[in-house]
């Protein structure tokens, strides 16, 4: 009877209630009534294909570094709202259709800080995408020739959340500003982004270069948004110091 349950629960892809109802099985120590067991192999499969989700969604996102909230450094120096921080990670500015501006000279640790609330927003069960801009343009241009653009369009507006890394590294040209545009107007309102560039906002206009449509995207983007401004060392320069003098 033991033999054909699991073998059923193999076919019917219940691995967190097989796995549980063979350790239930292996321990003599543990006594269950049939209430309790069958509530401990139901949570134990819900759990189970909760982690698998997150692992599915996070590997979806290809995020730029394997990156928590938690690990996230509050020296004064940097400037960063840790009451803003914990509020944003726990996932209401997804919910409310919201987005992050993330600012800050190099190596201050915006991507990291980026790539912790996508992180933290897969664990919540959002569907995440993580882009390096520059390379999400260059991608969108060879799209456009090969005629797949709008399916790639049409999945980024999906997301949940989509992360916009680096921005303002290079002068936007006129196709660029065409997909940025795009890609802002169909979020608006209702879904998140996260932007982040080591240019304050002020300066995004100028970026941008098309005065028609850069009103029309920082209209969009800047007023209805968190801010984060970084400020301090280089975490990078600051790593390379620490290990050159336990070195």
């Amino acid at each position: 009877m033991n033999t054909l349950s699991e073998e059923r629960m193999r076919q019917l892809r219940l691995f967190g209630m097989l796995r549980a109802f063979q350790s239930s099985k292996e321990s003599s120590s543990i006594s269950y009534t049939p209430d309790e067991l069958l509530s401990y192999l139901i949570e134990c499969e819900w759990d189970d294909r909760h982690n698998r989700k997150i692992t599915r969604l996070t590997k979806i996102a290809r995020f730029r570094y394997l990156a928590s909230t938690e690990e996230i450094s509050f020296e004064e120096e940097r400037n960063i709202d840790k009451n803003q921080l914990i509020r944003l990670s726990n996932g209401d500015f997804i919910k409310n259709k919201e987005s992050i501006l993330l600012t800050g000279s190099t190596g201050v640790g915006k991507s990291y800080i980026a790539s912790a609330l996508g992180h933290q927003a897969c664990n919540l069960g959002y569907k995440v995408l993580y882009f390096n801009i520059n390379k999400l343009f260059t991608k969108l241009k060879m799209l456009k020739a090969d005629g797949s653009y709008l399916k790639e369009i049409t999945r980024i507006e999906r997301q949940d959340l989509i992360i916009l890394d680096d921005f303002g590294l290079r002068p936007l040209d006129s196709q660029s500003r065409q997909f940025l545009m795009e890609i802002i107007e169909d979020r608006h309102g209702k879904r998140s982004t996260i932007i982040s560039s080591q240019f304050p906002v002020n300066e995004w206009h100028e970026i941008i270069g098309e005065d028609t449509i850069a009103d029309a995207i920082l209209d969009r983007v800047v007023h209805s948004s968190h801010r984060i401004v970084l400020k301090g060392e280089s975490m990078r320069k600051k790593k390379t110091k620490i290990v050159t003098e336990i070195n």
